[in-house]
């Protein structure tokens, strides 16, 4: 079985943690440790998230005055060659005589795309109110609420198409784990010359790990997070997680625009595009997921045949 399994950004980085290398290392080593599990048996590729790190970063490069701060294009590169280091080195260790590869990836979109209009992407750390509005006044940020805190948001378009899609595949059918497409990959225009021009943006990871999983023909998309599924009425008093749905019945519910949205949304666009199964649910839980026997599990199914069931 061909398996793509999108790592979050708790991963590496969680909300109450400082963004040092030694946190990272450590985080990922549960990470690590559920992906060589279901790589012992599949084929896999690896993407992840990247928000806090392509933050930190950009706040490094404010630091320097002297040269003009780096576009968020080149620190989305610099943060993909970052992780993908860190997870290939830890993926390395847990599967001895095993290809690992990091690919720098490029993604396609439109530079007309109207989330350059209304950024939502949140990166970098989390801040108080104060401390956010007062950085969005000095560095004319959009800032937006994230969880009990405050984070500085960018834009965030549609992949379109992922420029080294071909040498993904082919590094795939020769056995390698890749760990590619890292924060969605690194956001890239046409220009009129048919060249490519990198631009100021971070893809959702999940959206892009959706597109990455149908162009490969992967049989399986698992979205992993810190919460083991979606659950119905989240906010309420009546929550209950979901076993197994389809994308009609997932988009009918109503889900956190910064959090488990974006996920939802990934799986069903694989879904529609032929996959067979895509998977949400906790990093710890991924290889009983990929089983059935934890997180949601979306399908397709006939109009007709509910499959939205609760876990007992």
């Amino acid at each position: 079985m061909r398996v793509v399994i999108a790592l979050g950004g708790n991963a590496l980085i969680r909300h109450d943690e400082p963004m040092s290398v030694e946190v990272q290392r450590r985080n990922l080593a549960a990470a690590a440790s559920a992906v060589a599990t279901i790589a012992a048996e599949h084929e896999v590729v690896v993407t992840h998230g990247n928000g806090p790190q392509v933050g930190l970063l950009a706040l490094q490069a404010e630091a320097y005055r002297d040269v003009a701060p780096y576009p968020l294009d080149v620190l989305g590169a610099e943060s993909e060659g970052m992780i993908g280091y860190l997870i290939e080195q830890e993926l390395r260790n847990r599967l001895p005589g095993r290809d690992v590869v990091t690919l720098l990836t490029q993604v396609e979109v439109d530079a007309r795309d109207p989330g350059f209009a209304a950024p939502t992407k949140p990166i970098g750390p989390v801040y108080a109110r104060d401390d956010a509005e007062r950085l969005a006044k000095d560095r004319r940020w959009r800032i937006a609420a994230d969880g009990g805190g405050w984070r500085r948001v960018v834009p965030s378009p549609e992949p379109l198409r992922i420029i080294e899609i071909a040498a993904i595949r082919m590094l795939v059918d020769a056995g390698a784990l890749v760990i590619c497409a890292g924060g969605g990959g690194v956001p890239v225009v046409v220009t009129p010359g048919g060249g490519l021009r990198g631009i100021e943006a971070v893809i959702d990871k999940d959206l892009a790990s959706a597109l990455l999983a149908r162009e490969i023909d992967a049989d399986a998309l698992l979205l992993l997070t810190d919460v083991d599924a979606v659950y119905r009425d989240w906010h309420g008093e009546r929550r209950v997680p979901i076993a197994e749905t389809t994308p009609t019945e997932l988009r009918s519910l109503r889900l956190d625009a910064g959090s488990m949205a974006p996920k939802a949304e990934a799986a069903c666009r694989f879904i529609e595009g032929g996959g067979a199964m895509a998977g949400i649910g906790a990093l710890h839980d991924a290889a009983a997921i990929l089983a059935g026997a934890s997180g949601t599990r979306v399908h397709s199914a006939p109009a007709d045949v509910p499959v939205l069931r609760r876990h007992e």
